[in-house]
């Protein structure tokens, strides 16, 4: 069976459309893939951002709030401080006035 030049000329055709078709689509999905994978990086990107700018300000916050608390904890020790030399302070003139007496009294 002989096939016309036409027909084999039809044939060749279709063979070289489909070759070019699929090699369209061969280089269609390794852009779309490169593009995906640049977007993935991308959002991942921003999220190690994200992440370490969150990081850095919960860093801030808790130095701040340390920072407060070791003030507060000064005021506090400085407080008692001062109620315990006030209360030694009128031992001592308590035990002044004692060895005065005893002192007179001998």
């Amino acid at each position: 069976m002989w096939m016309s030049l036409e027909a084999i000329t039809s044939v060749t055709r279709a063979e070289q459309e489909a070759k070019n078709a699929v090699a369209a689509a061969q280089a269609k999905a390794k852009q779309l893939l490169a593009e995906a994978q640049a977007a993935g990086e991308a959002s991942l990107e921003a999220a190690r951002a994200k992440a370490d700018s969150e990081l850095e300000a919960l860093s801030k916050k808790a130095e701040e709030k340390s920072k407060a608390d070791a003030e507060a904890l000064g005021r506090g020790l400085e407080a008692e401080r001062e109620a315990l030399r006030k209360k030694a302070e009128e031992k001592l003139d308590a035990a002044a006035a004692l060895i005065v007496e005893r002192i007179v009294n001998d």
